[in-house]
């Protein structure tokens, strides 16, 4: 990566009362350079910054250029954020997976949906899944020299035939080599396995469950966790691809596959080490595992126990936050997706046990994406609207924001929350987490 490519840094946002406040960072400017050099990313900024004493090159909002000499403690955070974690643009990815979220939306939304990352710093820096199938060399030994670990990693098999199908790609055979890469370093990853049905369920799942078991060892396991997760798809996806989707019985299936696996990691290694994710319950329209079965939530960011944490905290904080009375009658209605219809019962009993309260949940599943059975997230502005038009929803719409895109008030089809409200002719309630929940159904 030549340095003429690194972008200066954007800063967006100055912590109060930080140094960099305190020194007169403002919003629009940008850090060029630090102890002459450019970071490439986030963690060059972080591992950079550091040291106790920083001179910086600033270019400020009028384009202007400025040396800034600051003394600190070593670690001590300067107190800035940027427009993005990467400086030099974004590593895409140069598989063609079938299932691919990516591939599988309608062309003409905004573009920052069809951008296809397969990049280890945002898996290192926010958990993101990559493949390993596109890092040079001077990336190998970046993540080595750094100590970049864990990674998060869509391994779906271990089988090199198998996995050179699924991701369209021949350098995909090479996992188990990548993998015995990660051990040697004593680095870790946390696996993810996509089962698609017909190709990499049955025996081949088995096989790679137990293929990522034996780097499990050690006390730095390599693998230190695998998710295995239903593939997703959608009505906009080629029809010339060979995906079906998961069946109630095929869901069964995987359940009681894997379980028999767990119990056997468990004995082995005290861990389920290998976690089924919440939609396989749903799909089968079973009861999820207990909370305790869980262990740490190490899969939590692949919708393993989501749900049951979900449900745990908001009792805990319904608990003590969670008004007996409302002075003035209220009446809402709270969207999520159907996959957790069922799942929520109990916390729609809780709220309507307020004297003065009324919730009704408005479980949806997704004509846009053509999806029976959805989660929450991948609700769009057009499935409300034929979800929710004519019904009484009382006097305002309860929004999970995560149905938006991050920072935005757009859903995943480009409708807006002010075109979805006009359109309802009733307000709409974005809603960022239980508390917020809480405070809005108080009004």
């Amino acid at each position: 990566m030549s340095e003429t490519s690194i972008r200066p840094a954007l800063i967006t946002k100055v912590l109060p009362d930080s140094i960099a406040a305190e020194v007169g960072f403002e919003p629009g400017d940008a850090i060029v350079a630090i102890n002459d050099t450019r970071p490439r990313d986030l963690i060059d900024y972080q591992f950079l910054c550091a040291d106790e004493v920083l001179e910086l090159q600033v270019l400020d909002a009028a384009g202007k250029t400025h040396f800034v000499e600051i003394e600190k403690d070593y670690d001590e955070d300067l107190g800035l954020e940027f427009e993005t974690a990467l400086f030099d643009g974004l590593i895409q990815c140069n598989n063609h997976c079938p299932f691919c979220f990516i591939d599988q939306q309608p062309p003409g939304k905004r573009q920052s949906l069809y951008l296809k990352d397969d990049d280890y710093r945002l898996s290192f820096l926010y958990g993101s899944y990559l493949t390993l199938t596109n890092l040079t060399q001077k990336e190998w030994d970046r993540i080595e020299q750094m100590r970049l670990s864990p990674l998060y990693v869509s391994v779906h098999a271990t089988e090199p035939d198998i996995r050179i199908r699924l991701l369209k790609n021949q350098r995909a055979g090479q996992i188990l080599e990548q993998l015995k890469w990660f051990q040697k370093r004593r680095l870790q990853i946390h696996a993810q396995v996509v089962v698609c049905p017909g190709i990499n369920d049955g025996i081949h799942l088995e096989r790679t469950l137990q293929d990522l078991a034996q780097f499990h060892k050690g006390e730095v396991p390599a693998v230190a966790s695998t998710a295995v997760v239903p593939v997703g798809l959608t009505r906009f996806r080629p029809t010339q691809d060979e995906l079906i989707p998961v069946s109630r019985e095929k869901a069964e299936e995987v359940i009681q596959q894997v379980q028999a696996l767990q119990e056997r990691f468990r004995q082995q290694w005290g861990t389920t080490f290998a976690w089924l994710a919440d939609e396989w319950f749903l799909i089968a329209q079973q009861e999820l595992p207990p909370e305790s079965h869980y262990e740490d939530y190490p899969q939590i960011g692949n919708g393993v126990g989501s749900i049951r944490q979900f449900i745990k905290h908001f009792q805990d904080i319904a608990s003590v936050q969670l008004p007996s009375k409302l002075e003035t009658p209220r009446r809402y209605t709270w969207v999520v997706g159907n996959a957790v219809e069922k799942a929520f019962e109990p916390l729609i009993q809780l709220l309507n046990a307020v004297e003065g309260l009324e919730v009704r949940l408005a479980a949806l599943r997704s004509d846009y994406w053509g999806q029976e059975i959805t989660v929450t997230g991948l609700l769009t502005g057009q499935d409300l609207l034929e979800g929710l038009k004519g019904k009484d929803v009382g006097e305002a719409i309860l929004l999970p924001s995560l149905m938006l895109k991050q920072g935005d008030t757009r859903f995943l089809d480009d409708m807006t929350i002010q075109e979805l409200s006009a359109n309802l002719g009733i307000p709409m309630l974005p809603i960022n987490g239980i508390e917020e929940l809480i405070e809005r159904i108080q009004g």
